[in-house]
C-alpha cells in the first residue's frame, strides 16, 4: 500500500469517524481510537516504509502543538493561585500508583524488581494527548473557571508524565546495565526539569521578542511556522540530553503569553485549527499500533491490576487537593481527568521487548490493554463529568 494511498485514507476515514461520534454524543476521540483499530487489523506489514519512519515524527508533532496549546493558555496569576495543588498533583498520583504496582508486577507477575518498575511507571503515566485537549475545551466553554480545575489539571498531568517517563527510564537502566546503581538516578529527575525548563525559557524570551518586534511584518501563519519548528528542534535537543522537552515546550506558550499576550493569542487560534490534522493523525496512528489480541492475552489478572492503579491514582489525586479551595464535585472531577491513559503506553509499551528485557511481551499487553481500557473510561468521564460538576462561569470577551 503506498503512503499516497494511505494517508488520505487515515485522515478522511478519521475525520468521518470523529464527525460520527460527536453526532453520537460520544468523545471524538474514542471514534479515532477504534477507526484507527479497525485500520490497523491490515497489518503493519502493508504500511509504506515511508510511513513507519515519519509516524515518530507525526506523533512528536502533534503533542507539540497540543502541549504549545496548553503552555498559551497558562497566566503566571493562575499558576500562582494553584501552584502548590499542581505540585502535588504532578507528584503524588504517579508515585501512588507507581509503587502499587511495582509491588504487584513483583508478588504476583513474578517481575523482577527493576522490571516491575519500569513497567509500573510506563503504565502510571498519563496522557497529554487526551486530558489537554479536553481541558482546553471545556476552559473555552468556561467550566471550571473560578478555581481554575482545568489550568490545575493541565500543569499538573504533564508534569505527571515527566516524572513518569524519567523513572521509568531510570528502571530500565537498573533492568540492562548490571553496573547501573540507583544512587546515580537522583540527580536524573532535577537534571531533566533543569535542561528542559531552562532552554524552554531561553526560547521563549527570544521569540517573544522577535515576534513583538515584528508583529506586523510577519503574517500569523509565519509566526506559527516558526514557532513550530522551532518546538521540534527543542524535543530533538531533549531527547539528546535526555532532559523534560515537553514541560520546555510548554514552557515556550507561557512565556509568549507572558511577554507578546497579542501575539499568543494569534498564534493559539492558529494551533487550535493546526490540531484538527494533528488529533486525526495522532490517534488514528495510536490506535492503528494498538493489536487487541496482544491486549486478550495478559487476562483478567491484568485487568484487575489496571483497576488497583486506577484506585492507588484516585487516592494520590483526592489527597493532592486536599485544602485547596477546589470543592468535592470538583476535587471527583480532578479524580477522573486523572485517569486516561493513551500517548506514553503507546510509545513505550514495546520498549522493553525490544531492549531484551525478560517479560516483554507481557509488559507489551499491558501496555495495549491500558490504552483500550482506561482512554475510553476517562474520555467519557471527562465528557459526562465536566458539565456535571464543574461550574459553568461566563466567558470573558
Amino acid at each position: 500500500m503506498s503512503l499516497t494511498f494511505l494517508l488520505p485514507l487515515i485522515l478522511l476515514s478519521g475525520w468521518l469517524s470523529s464527525r460520527l461520534f460527536h453526532h453520537l454524543r460520544l468523545p471524538p476521540v474514542l471514534g479515532l481510537l477504534i477507526c484507527g483499530l479497525l485500520l490497523g487489523t491490515l497489518g503493519e506489514q502493508v504500511w509504506p516504509v515511508a510511513l513507519v519512519e515519519l509516524e515518530p515524527f507525526l506523533k512528536t508533532f502533534a503533542l507539540v502543538v497540543i502541549l504549545l496549546r496548553a503552555g498559551l493558555g497558562l497566566r503566571r496569576k493562575v499558576l500562582n493561585q494553584i501552584g502548590r495543588t499542581a505540585l502535588a498533583l504532578s507528584i503524588l498520583p504517579c508515585l501512588l500508583e507507581g509503587s502499587l504496582l511495582t509491588l504487584l508486577l513483583h508478588f504476583f507477575f513474578h517481575f523482577s524488581w527493576p522490571v516491575a518498575g519500569l513497567t509500573a511507571f510506563m503504565l502510571s503515566a498519563v496522557s497529554p494527548a487526551v486530558v489537554v485537549p479536553a481541558m482546553l475545551n471545556l476552559s473555552e466553554q468556561g467550566y471550571g473557571k473560578k478555581n481554575q480545575v482545568p489550568t490545575l489539571i493541565l500543569a499538573g498531568a504533564s508534569a505527571d508524565d515527566v516524572l513518569a517517563i524519567t523513572l521509568f527510564s531510570v528502571c530500565v537502566g537498573m533492568a540492562t546495565q548490571p553496573e547501573f546503581h540507583w544512587l546515580h538516578s537522583l540527580w536524573e529527575l532535577p537534571r531533566a526539569l533543569i535542561l528542559g525548563i531552562l532552554p524552554g525559557i531561553a526560547v521563549g524570551l527570544l521569540l517573544a521578542a522577535f515576534f513583538h518586534k515584528n508583529h506586523q511584518r510577519v503574517r500569523a501563519t509565519e509566526k506559527t511556522l516558526v514557532l513550530l519548528m522551532v518546538a521540534l528542534l527543542l524535543v530533538q535537543a531533549g531527547e539528546m540530553m535526555h532532559s523534560a522537552a515537553l514541560l520546555g515546550i510548554m514552557t515556550v506558550g507561557f512565556i509568549l503569553l507572558e511577554r507578546a499576550e497579542p501575539v499568543a493569542h494569534e498564534l493559539a487560534a492558529k494551533l487550535s485549527k493546526i490540531w484538527i490534522f494533528a488529533e486525526i493523525m495522532l490517534f488514528m496512528l495510536i490506535g492503528m499500533k494498538v493489536d487487541p489480541q496482544i491486549a486478550l492475552r495478559a487476562g483478567p489478572a491484568a485487568i484487575a491490576l489496571l483497576c488497583a492503579g486506577l484506585l492507588a491514582r484516585s487516592l494520590g489525586v483526592w489527597i493532592a487537593t486536599l485544602g485547596s479551595p477546589l470543592t468535592r464535585k470538583e476535587r471527583f472531577f480532578c479524580v477522573c481527568a486523572y485517569w486516561p491513559k493513551a500517548t506514553v503506553q503507546a510509545a513505550l509499551g514495546s520498549v522493553p521487548l525490544a531492549l531484551g528485557i525478560p517479560g516483554g511481551e507481557t509488559i507489551l499487553a499491558l501496555a495495549v490493554l491500558a490504552v483500550l481500557f482506561t482512554a475510553p473510561l476517562g474520555l467519557f468521564a471527562i465528557r459526562i463529568g465536566g458539565p456535571k460538576l464543574l461550574d459553568l462561569s461566563e466567558i470573558e470577551a
